[in-house]
């Protein structure tokens, strides 16, 4: 039987296992050359079931994604992947979704807040928060994101300054 505790713990341990990668795959961008056109990092998941990727994004701050044309192949500009089609939780049988559909709102509350907390964990255990530009975490297509720096939700139009 599902219950909404099992389903957030489930979820949690889920996210978990994938913990040392995302770490890793953080650290790696914190030594990045960042161009000087960067005026922050855009960090968005893509959600697809319970399957999901990361994409780091180079802003700048009128909410274009930033490129480097020049010859110095040190310098970072435009995307980074640092999770590809993870899984953290397995929703395959009819009675998990039965429950899902009973539930829906609020386990997707629960995952959004769960997935959040994670990623925010991650990157401070990365020592994301030595990174000197702004940096945020958001869903694709969801307007709300959340500064990691400040570790609070803001609005998306509230991160561009341009």
């Amino acid at each position: 039987m599902f219950t909404i505790e099992n389903y957030t713990s489930s979820l949690k341990k889920g996210l978990e296992e994938h913990s040392d990668n995302l770490i890793r795959n953080i650290k790696e961008t914190i030594h990045f050359n960042y161009y000087k056109g960067i005026d922050l990092l855009d960090f968005t998941a893509f959600v697809q079931g319970f399957g999901m990727s990361i994409v780091m994004y180079s802003m700048d701050g009128g909410a274009s994604e930033v490129f480097y044309e020049g010859s110095d192949s040190s310098i970072f500009s435009g995307s980074h992947d640092l999770i590809e089609d993870i899984e953290y939780y397995d929703g395959k049988s009819d009675e998990f979704w039965e429950f899902y559909d009973q539930n829906g709102e609020e386990l997707s509350k629960i995952e959004t807040e769960a997935i959040v907390e994670w990623f925010a964990a991650c990157w401070n255990k990365a020592g994301g928060t030595s990174v000197k530009m702004p940096a945020y975490f958001s869903f694709h297509d969801y307007d709300p994101c959340f500064d990691l720096h400040n570790s609070k939700w803001i609005t998306d139009g509230d991160k561009w300054f341009d």
